[in-house]
């Protein structure tokens, strides 16, 4: 008996998705499902408090400061090849700052190998994490809320051993180190 592969897509998000499920067998004795998704857009600011960032620079301004690659990831939402980065497997004591403003984010005790092939920290310092639900509906960005630099995203409820079942994998390009002996 051949095996058939059929695919059913679920929300992430129960809010800003609505969907319409349809079920047919086709003809071939299994039954499929089709889910068409509209995702709404939603936003949650775990930061600041508001849309209002401190550091505001130009995009010239950013392109003057920042190497070509973290300008391709902090102001235009790339992502750094898994494994690549230089804090995937970095455990040093110290603080992660945003690579565009310096703003610290991170404390090293919170961060932990999630082996996912970026860093990962189970949460962020208070205040300098903004979150935001991606235009897909199913995954939720995180970005400095100083600068608004894209930083990564973060996943909820993976079943990590950590305070927060949360996971905030982040780009290293996105972040510089400061050592805790400085």
């Amino acid at each position: 008996m051949a095996l058939r592969a059929s695919f059913l897509l679920r929300p992430v998000f129960s809010s800003p998705v609505e969907s319409s499920t349809t079920s047919s067998t086709r003809g071939t004795g299994f039954r499929t499902r089709t889910s068409l998704f509209i995702a709404r857009p939603m936003a949650c600011n775990s930061g600041t408090g508001g849309s209002e960032l401190k550091v505001q620079k130009s995009e010239e301004e950013w392109r003057a400061i920042l190497s070509p690659e973290q300008f391709r990831i902090l102001r235009q939402k790339g992502t750094e090849w898994a494994g690549t980065g230089k804090y995937n497997k970095f455990y040093e004591e110290g603080i992660y700052n945003c690579a565009g403003c310096g703003t610290p984010l991170y404390k090293s005790t919170t961060k932990f190998n999630s082996g996912c092939g970026w860093p990962a920290f189970y949460e962020g310092l208070p205040g300098a994490i903004n979150e935001s639900v991606d235009a897909d509906g199913y995954r939720t960005e995180i970005t400095c809320a100083s600068c608004g630099g894209h930083l990564g995203h973060v996943f909820k409820g993976e079943g990590f051993r950590t305070p927060t079942n949360e996971r905030h994998c982040v780009n290293s390009i996105s972040l510089t180190f400061v050592p805790a002996n400085k």
